[in-house]
């Protein structure tokens, strides 16, 4: 933070916390129980210093597959149990860009920081009746609080960020 203000940088968000997990279930599968993906969003958050109830929106890894939504679904719900925040996740707008996939999708929530807005997920027009979440289907303005960004990938590798607002905006 120092280095930055030192050259005048914009802050835009900060990395308050991060975890990683693997559960090497399936090459392409993650596994169905959501407890791995559930560790990786819990050890994140406690990383940061919070705890759910202080996340303002989750950016979903979100692939739009049945297997892996309701994976993330249950993942949440288990790190929820009061139940998950608003769930965007930008997929549909971008594509799945694999291993860019967390970076491109963690500039949208830096930019939903910027603008104190959780972004829609694209053609989201039919829910599943499995995945009790509540899902963005148009902007929505927020109050700036930390996001929880999930990238979860091959392997069963999962890695989840925590980005809070400028310390200025808090």
């Amino acid at each position: 933070m120092d280095h930055a203000k030192s050259r005048g940088a914009e802050v835009l968000a900060e990395i308050g916390g991060y975890a990683q997990t693997c559960d090497a279930y399936h090459l392409t599968a993650p596994h169905p129980n959501g407890v791995d993906a559930a560790a990786c969003i819990t050890g994140a958050v406690k990383d940061a210093g919070l705890t759910p109830p202080d996340i303002g929106f989750v950016k979903a890894h979100g692939t739009s597959t049945k297997l892996n939504d309701l994976t993330e679904a249950v993942a949440l719900r288990l790190t929820f149990p009061e139940g998950p925040p608003p769930v965007t996740a930008p997929k549909g707008v971008f594509g799945h860009s694999l291993g860019a996939a967390g970076a491109i999708e963690t500039v949208t929530a830096v930019l939903a920081l910027q603008h104190r807005t959780i972004p829609p997920v694209a053609n989201h027009s039919t829910a599943d009746p499995q995945i009790d979440l509540d899902i963005v289907t148009r902007p929505r303005p927020f109050r700036p609080a930390p996001v929880l960004c999930n990238s979860f990938g091959f392997g069963g590798h999962n890695a989840c960020l925590i980005l809070t607002p400028p310390t200025n905006c808090r």
